[in-house]
């Protein structure tokens, strides 16, 4: 796509993002990942996408839930100043969660 052809379609409101990968509903994955999917509605409210993108790969997926619950227990930082950080974070590299 051209650079103009681009711009005209961001300020037309067409800049949503497209996922190269599609990620996996629970009826396709196995007992562990609904599980974890089980897990992740009840704690955030929904399954996202980046989530149902591990889902192809089920140890991936316990990994990052495994580093995920580590940064959560992590102490050694004011969980307000966590907070505050993955926000900047998300922010500054345009993630909406």
């Amino acid at each position: 796509m051209a650079r103009d052809q681009k711009s005209s379609a961001m300020q037309a409101g067409y800049n949503k993002v497209v996922a190269r990968i599609r990620g996996l509903e629970s009826s396709e994955t196995g007992p562990l990942t609904r599980f974890l999917y089980w897990m992740t509605r009840r704690k955030i409210g929904r399954v996202v996408l980046p989530f149902k993108v591990a889902a192809h790969h089920p140890r991936l997926l316990l990994a990052t839930g495994q580093m995920e619950m580590g940064q959560q227990a992590a102490r050694s930082v004011d969980p307000k100043l966590k907070a505050l950080a993955s926000i900047k974070a998300a922010l500054l590299i345009g993630c909406p969660f």
